[in-house]
């Protein structure tokens, strides 16, 4: 449908999801975050799809948090304070779904992603960002500090730098944001559509279950000490050789061929 408030479309092995609410900026609403909830559940089981692309309508990514249902949430006898916990679980558990999914996943950026919005972008596992695009976690400017956005993007740039964004509620631009490491590629906003999705089929190209597995070790050797990184690092790789379909790419290598992985 047309008018979902999200929309999917699958092509060459990428799933595409929309975030469609151009009107109120793409906000993370109750509605928004439960669509996506839904379908990367779905994603996570479909062994069809090697790689997502997560992209909005309109003019913006994601202006964060719909602050309009949060002010209406006030009207309760507790001030909102159950439904905001409620908020921030549910919202947290998409963003740790993103980057639980399997697959790798690509945002496509354009016009603003703050708050939550930037959060979203730094739960991805690469980005490509319009020139002119604006990037902020930017709460503190209401009096809100973006202690959850604050999560992600930790996580993603220099403790330093993510402390700055979050107490100053600047905004950064495009080229600074691939500078700290938020995003991986500046281009063109004619170019964004085509951009992101040659970079999609360069990773759709690759064995799936390496890059499955590559995904997870990547997450799962983070923040280990070196000796524990390099022993969950080895397995992984032993698992990995032992698939035929890498012994097929091997020898294809050695044999100056391309790969039969079918």
């Amino acid at each position: 449908m047309a008018d979902a408030i999200l929309l999917r479309n699958d092509a060459g092995g990428v799933a595409t999801l929309t975030l469609n609410a151009p009107a109120n900026f793409n906000a993370l609403s109750d509605a928004m975050l439960a669509a996506l909830a839904a379908e990367l559940a779905a994603l996570a089981v479909d062994a069809s799809v090697r790689v997502v692309v997560l992209k909005a309508a309109g003019k913006a990514f994601c202006a964060g948090h719909d602050l309009k249902e949060m002010q209406a949430a006030r009207a309760a006898p507790d001030g909102g304070a159950a439904y905001f916990a409620d908020l921030f679980a549910r919202c947290a558990a998409v963003m740790q779904a993103l980057q639980a999914l399997p697959q790798p996943v690509i945002a496509q950026v354009q016009g603003i992603a703050t708050a939550a919005g930037c959060q979203l972008v730094a739960s991805c596992d690469l980005a490509v960002a319009a020139a002119g695009t604006r990037f902020g976690v930017n709460g503190i400017n209401i009096g809100l500090f973006c202690t959850t956005p604050m999560v992600a993007l930790t996580r993603k740039i220099a403790p330093a730098v993510a402390f700055e964004m979050l107490t100053t509620g600047a905004f950064i631009d495009a080229a600074r944001a691939r500078e700290i490491g938020l995003i991986n590629r500046v281009v063109d906003p004619e170019a964004l559509e085509a951009e992101t999705q040659a970079l999609a089929q360069t990773l759709a190209a690759k064995l799936p279950a390496a890059l499955r597995m590559g995904k997870a070790a990547f997450a799962a050797q983070a923040g280990l000490a070196t000796p524990a990184a390099y022993a969950c690092a080895s397995a992984v790789m032993v698992d990995n050789l032992l698939l035929p379909d890498t012994a097929e790419g091997i020898a294809a290598f050695l044999e100056k061929r391309p790969p039969n992985w079918g």
